[in-house]
């Protein structure tokens, strides 16, 4: 059953250095709130999975919280790069950073061996790109019945997954809907997991197109409202577009950047 802790306890109880931690979200519901608390923290050498690593993800690198990185995408949605991913790889900055480059497709695929106790996916993707010859989990299998040449990737299995959703009860239950990525596949992979909520109430209400974590699925739940800004919770708020706009010019400059994390986020007291 899961847990109602503060997002200050979850991240304390859950997180350790050097683990293999996914904060996963689509556009939408992405854990922002917690992987700044991780940054508070200062968890290190961990290795991050994500399928679209985007401003959080910019946040723990320049923050120095990661040491490896498990994606298929990554960049400053609708703006451009990711300057504190792309001083990491060019310059080691602040520490050095690995990189483990698949397919969505493939990242997907991976979760959901690791959902359903398998040691691998297969799929037919990867064919005629160069990621196989940069990336050592990509491998040919043949298929026991055909004979087809077809892709084996190994099943992911994070530490500790993160996501955010609108509610959850007070038994635990978790409930999302609208854009919803591979949250609920990251969730059943994972050893132990953390959600993030908008509001715990009392019972859940039907909501069309719904994903429901049940209790036995998740490790702890915290309530943080606004914990997804500056993306978003599907009738809970709206995107902050002038803020990803803004964080192109705060994360080109070290110093600046630097700045921000200060004021935003490490002086920012998150109750126990």
């Amino acid at each position: 059953m899961a847990k109602l802790v503060s997002l200050a306890q979850g991240v304390a109880d859950l997180l350790r250095d050097g683990d293999v931690v996914a904060l996963e979200g689509f556009t939408h519901l992405i854990p922002f709130a917690a992987g700044q608390e991780i940054i508070r923290q200062r968890r290190k050498d961990l290795t991050l999975v994500r399928m679209t690593p985007d401003v959080i993800y910019d946040q723990l690198i320049g923050a120095g919280c990661a040491r490896r990185l498990i994606f298929s995408w990554g960049g400053n949605p609708g703006v451009g790069s990711l300057h504190r991913f792309r001083d990491a790889v060019q310059n080691s900055w602040p520490v050095p950073l690995e990189l483990e480059e698949h397919s969505h497709a493939g990242m997907a695929n991976r979760y959901v061996a690791g959902a359903s106790g398998l040691p691998f996916a297969v799929l037919r993707g990867y064919t005629g790109t160069d990621l196989p010859r940069h990336t050592t989990n990509i491998r040919t299998i043949a298929c026991p019945f055909t004979g087809e040449v077809l892709t084996a990737v190994p099943a992911l299995r994070p530490d500790v997954t993160v996501v955010h959703a609108q509610r959850a009860d007070r038994a635990g239950n978790v409930q999302m809907w609208g854009i919803t990525g591979v949250q609920k596949e990251a969730v059943l992979a994972a050893r132990q997991s953390l959600v993030t909520v908008e509001e715990i109430v009392d019972h859940l209400e039907p909501v069309p197109g719904q994903v429901v974590l049940p209790s036995w699925a998740v490790t702890a739940v915290a309530e943080v409202p606004g914990g997804a800004h500056p993306s978003y919770a599907h009738g809970y708020s709206v995107r902050d577009n002038d803020f990803y706009l803004a964080w192109d010019t705060i994360s080109r400059d070290r110093d600046t950047f630097q700045g921000w994390l200060e004021q935003h986020v490490l002086k920012v007291e998150t109750p126990a």
